[in-house]
């Protein structure tokens, strides 16, 4: 995004908030929503009946993932912000749009938030609280401070942001029982989201320059592992489980985000690996809505539905 595309767009809404929603990328939010929801599918699937305070604590668990992104958006741009007045000097930090100090309470106001919330769906089961949302909020919220703090620069941060993912997923599932789901079937499930996101995060290494084809090729290697992943995920799943339509949404989600992303390879200017990017994460969405097929059938795909507001927002507000 360039600088008079920044200054158009602050034309069009209510400058203040259109720097706080670029600054929290608002519109990928919706991405850690979809992962909670496909933990819900999963959690509808494999019990008889929805327990006392299940829907509560998905909401919950949903509130925690989207405080916890936000803020580790906002830590994101902390942290960079002196790179970012040199390299994109149009971001809310260094434009001056929003102050560093402002960026700080806001950052720590969304972890705290999604902290409590994690605390809170702890208590809406039928055995007392438990800790573990409250434990996977805490990791997750280690592992965004580790990743924004400096890891991303080294060789291992695309898998230091996949664990975020990884987490996240594990977050939604907290509220599914353990006699209900396994622990192969669920480190499985988060498996799959945690790989896509390697392939995503490596892909979007080098986004705003000249991209090694090479590297492009082998962070698409990556993505073409996870859905590889999620084929292999029916085989943990009854008998009967999901649609049989499964397979084919995958390989339909592979030329979803493959088409974009084979374009980039070929031709790796900035545009198209930007444009790839854009498509592998919000697209994030169609692979949780796909996932959660393998577990309740055809209406997994309503977590489609967050797609939408995602769109209508990334035409003001960026996303990568």
């Amino acid at each position: 995004m360039t600088l008079l595309r920044v200054r158009t767009l602050s034309r069009m809404a209510n400058p203040r908030v259109l720097a706080l929603a670029q600054l929290m990328r608002l519109p990928n939010v919706f991405t850690a929503f979809a992962d909670i929801a496909l933990a819900t599918a999963a959690g509808t699937a494999v019990q008889p009946a929805a327990p006392p305070g299940f829907w509560t604590t998905a909401v919950l668990l949903g509130l925690t993932s989207g405080c916890l992104y936000l803020a580790g958006m906002v830590w994101n741009d902390y942290f960079d912000r002196a790179e970012d007045a040199a390299a994109r000097p149009f971001r809310p930090i260094p434009s001056g749009r929003v102050a560093v100090h402002t960026a700080v309470l806001l950052g720590t106001a969304l972890m705290l938030a999604g902290l409590g919330f994690a605390a809170l769906a702890g208590g809406m089961g039928e055995g007392g609280w438990s800790g573990e949302p409250l434990a996977y909020a805490v990791a997750i919220a280690a592992a965004v401070l580790i990743y924004d703090g400096g890891m991303k620069r080294t060789p291992a941060g695309p898998i230091a942001m996949a664990s975020c993912r990884f987490l996240n997923v594990l977050l939604g599932l907290s509220m599914v029982p353990d006699a209900a789901l396994d622990l192969p079937t669920r480190l499985h499930l988060a498996g799959v989201v945690g790989v896509y996101i390697v392939g995503v995060t490596w892909f979007a290494r080098t986004e705003e320059g000249l991209s090694s084809p090479r590297h492009l090729l082998a962070a698409a290697t990556v993505l073409v592992v996870s859905l590889v992943l999620a084929l292999a995920l029916k085989a943990r799943l009854p008998l009967g489980s999901g649609t049989v339509a499964f397979p084919y949404l995958v390989v339909l989600f592979g030329f979803y985000v493959g088409r974009p992303v084979a374009r980039a390879v070929t031709t790796p200017g900035a545009r198209e690996v930007q444009a790839a990017v854009k498509r592998c994460v919000l697209g994030l969405v169609v692979l949780d809505a796909v996932l959660a097929t393998a577990f309740v059938g055809l209406p997994g795909l309503l977590i489609l539905l967050l797609l939408p507001p995602a769109l209508v927002l990334g035409k003001w507000v960026y996303s990568t």
